[in-house]
């Protein structure tokens, strides 16, 4: 993996979601309050749904990943090509959880700092494989809860894109971020080609346009 110098624009207020998707945001242990930036975006676009767990005090994988099934079903409901999943920390395990047993319907994900699956003892439930889906894992230098060089290497198995945020801590409402535009900026980025992909009938997990997100794209850190 080689460090590159680019900066996202800040895209935040142009970011239209197509028709054909739909935004589900996938929230951490004890969800996530008004400060963060998954809120705050909910805020912001509030026909984004958000999947609610039973009990946000208990990591169970199992019973968080079959909600994520339930939110992508919905999603499938009103969108035509299914869910942009936005998880954060143990939300984003749930995701791949959910992916791993059933990627139909997912359209993309946007992965920040993803909880560490073996403090959890969760990652032999995990893929260990490139995803049939565009993916964008996000991760901070000073995430006290999944050191970088971890949570890139999962991101490399997972064909994601892999961003470097800068020292953001968790990257949750205890960073500062405010509404989090460069993140705002990444999701853009992943829609855009979630729908190109649509347009070439790219389905192959083999030979994607997201490929090339094996190069680490360094990010001006928000504080």
């Amino acid at each position: 993996m080689t460090h590159s110098d680019k900066t996202l624009p800040r895209r935040a207020a142009r970011l239209e979601i197509p028709r054909h998707l739909q935004v589900l945001t996938v929230p951490g242990l004890h969800g996530s309050g008004p400060g963060h930036w998954q809120s705050r975006w909910e805020q912001q676009f509030p026909d984004w749904q958000r999947v609610e767990q039973h009990d946000w005090s208990r990591p169970s994988l199992p019973l968080w990943a079959e909600r994520v099934s339930e939110g992508v079903m919905r999603a499938r409901r009103v969108a035509a090509r299914g869910a942009v999943l936005v998880a954060h920390s143990f939300g984003c395990l749930a995701t791949l959880r959910q992916a791993a047993l059933d990627p139909v319907g997912i359209a993309g994900a946007l992965l920040v700092a993803p909880a560490d699956p073996d403090k959890f003892g969760v990652a032999a439930l995990l893929p260990a494989y490139r995803l049939p889906f565009p993916t964008i894992l996000a991760a901070s230098r000073n995430d006290p809860w999944m050191p970088q060089r971890t949570a890139f290497s999962w991101g490399t198995l997972w064909g994601s894109e892999l961003v470097d945020v800068g020292h953001l801590g968790h990257i949750n409402a205890d960073s500062g971020l405010g509404e989090w535009p460069e993140g705002l900026a990444l999701l853009d980025t992943l829609v855009q080609r979630i729908t190109q992909a649509g347009d070439t009938g790219t389905q192959s997990a083999s030979a994607t346009p997201w490929e090339a997100g094996v190069e680490v794209a360094s990010t001006v850190p928000y504080i």
